[in-house]
This record gives C-alpha cells, sequence and structure tokens, in this order.
C-alpha cells in the first residue's frame, strides 16, 4: 500500500516516520513549508494536494486541527474523495466532534471509500515512537484490510465501532477524564510549591502511588523542570478537545462538572500563555499563589 498523511505537525510527522519505518511509500501535506522539508529529508513525497495524492494513495491518514479541515481535505473540490478508487480509506485520526464525523462518513457513503474513524491517544510521544492507542470504527473487513497501516504507527488499536463518529465518542470521554487528571495535578503541584515541598519529592511519592499513571506523571516531570513550551502538547489541543467533551455532554444531558472546571483551568492557561503547552496552565496558578514548584527548591 502507498501511504498519505495530511498534517505534518507535532503527531503527523510522528505517522508519517512510522509509516516509512514499515515500508510504506509515504506521502504529505502540511501548509507549513518546515514542516513539509523536514517530512521529505525523512524520504517522503511532497504533494500538491489532498487530490493528488488521492490518485497515488491506497491510505491517507487526516491529522488536522478542526472538523471544518477536515471536511475540507476529504471532501472538497480537490479534496481526497474526489480521486481516491473505490475501496481505499481514510483514515480520520484528528480529533473532531462526533456529529462533524458522522457528517463526513454520510457525505462519503456512495464515493465507494471506507471511512476509518480512529482519534488517537499518546501525545507527541505516542506519535513518534509509534505506540499510539486508536480508537477505531469502521466494519470488520475494513479493519482488517487496513491493520497493517494502523498497526505501524500504533502500539493498540481498539474496535469501538463501526459507524463514523464512534471513535470519536470513545475520545471525548476520554479527554474529559484526562482534562481533569492534568487539572487536578497542576492545583496539586501549586499546593507542594505554596507548602514547600520538593517537585522531586512530589514526583517521588505520585509516581509510586495509586494516583501515578502516564498522565499525571509527565505532566509533574514537565513541571518541575519548567518545561512550559516546546514539548510537542500545545494547550490550544487540549482545550479543543474539552470543548469537544462539554459539546457532547451538553447534546446528551449529561453533567460534567470536572471537565467543567479542567476547562476553565485550560481556558486561563490558553489566554494567559498562547504559546505554551498544556502544563502551563500552573504557572497560572502559581502566579496567583506567589510560589513555583522545582525539580530541587531554589538555594
Amino acid at each position: 500500500m502507498k501511504c498519505g498523511v495530511i498534517g505534518l505537525g507535532d503527531m503527523g510527522s510522528g505517522l508519517a516516520k512510522n509509516l516509512m519505518l514499515n515500508g510504506f511509500d509515504t506521502y504529505g501535506i502540511d501548509l507549513d513549508d518546515r514542516r513539509l522539508k523536514t517530512f521529505v529529508d525523512m524520504g517522503g513525497t511532497a504533494a500538491d494536494s489532498p487530490a493528488a495524492m488521492g490518485t497515488v494513495c491506497d491510505a491517507v491518514f487526516v491529522m488536522v486541527m478542526n472538523g471544518d479541515q477536515a471536511r475540507a481535505v476529504i471532501l472538497g473540490d480537490e479534496g481526497l474523495v474526489s480521486a481516491m478508487t473505490p475501496g481505499s480509506a481514510v483514515i480520520l485520526s484528528a480529533t473532531i466532534k462526533p456529529h462533524e464525523a458522522r457528517g463526513i462518513g454520510a457525505d462519503m457513503k456512495d464515493s465507494g471509500v471506507h471511512l476509518i474513524d480512529t482519534p488517537v491517544s499518546g501525545g507527541f510521544p505516542g506519535a513518534q515512537n509509534g505506540t499510539l492507542t486508536m480508537m477505531a470504527a469502521a466494519p470488520d473487513d475494513v479493519m482488517a484490510k487496513f491493520a497493517p497501516v494502523m498497526q505501524a504507527v500504533s502500539a493498540n488499536i481498539h474496535h469501538v465501532g463501526t459507524s463514523p463518529g464512534d471513535g470519536q465518542t470513545v475520545k471525548a470521554c476520554l479527554q474529559s477524564l484526562i482534562g481533569a487528571q492534568f487539572s487536578a495535578t497542576f492545583e496539586a503541584a501549586a499546593l507542594a510549591a505554596k507548602a514547600g515541598v520538593s517537585g522531586q519529592v512530589l514526583l517521588d511519592v505520585f509516581s509510586t502511588s495509586s494516583a501515578g499513571c502516564g498522565v499525571v506523571n509527565n505532566a509533574l516531570e514537565k513541571i518541575i523542570d519548567r518545561q512550559f513550551e516546546g514539548t510537542g502538547s500545545s494547550i490550544h489541543t487540549m482545550h479543543k478537545d474539552l470543548t469537544i467533551s462539554m459539546g457532547l455532554g451538553e447534546e446528551l444531558g449529561v453533567p460534567l462538572h470536572t471537565a467543567a472546571a479542567a476547562m476553565q483551568i485550560f481556558h486561563a492557561g490558553r489566554t494567559k500563555y498562547p504559546d505554551g503547552d498544556n502544563w502551563v496552565c500552573t504557572r497560572v496558578i502559581e502566579e496567583i499563589v506567589g510560589a513555583e514548584l522545582h525539580r530541587k527548591p531554589k538555594s
């Protein structure tokens, strides 16, 4: 199979790298010329448009920021579906609203091109290391046909449904939990800072307690080392994901009290530090209390 990736940012660049490492001829598109050059230098082939990519690719990952962008590259005048052959697949790995995925799937129905709705989890490290978790929704035969492509970029593929939107729904539930874990970690870090506890002590205890997990441990590592930018986890992405979770809760009439609090913490962080990563929310709380958490106490 020949594969494509639309969107070569922190996540998409990892998809492309691991496709190539697994022997797939890989085509790429990105609006940023620097990202595209890096991709070509790795051995990829730049495509002029989604349609041009569609004429040569059997499977294309769409890793863009939102539903409007996904619809445009899939169904626009020069979109993938206008050129892909019947039996090929669009692999929607971006996180968008469930109803947006359902709408794209409905409009692709008579094209003969399959849609695999599979948002991912694992962040920048997971994308770059090929260890993402996929929440995939497609019929069994489609999943089987494109399993080698998906396995090239992920460590865990969960078949969560058969219809577009099923994958996005599971991702919205997951992000409501991860958002709460993040925000609780930010608050606990600020509390420790104000109390005079060192960051290393807090990490040692948290990471070996029942509260320790990948989300908490990684966030706390970034906080105590003061790594608030350039870690591959832009605050805008998590803010968007929480917006989707909250929207789904409103649509279904489900109260999301904790996710709502997390949403406000991320909103504050994004407003104060728009160029920051997720952990920068801690700085907002630290500024309120007048203390910072470092790995080792400042002399």
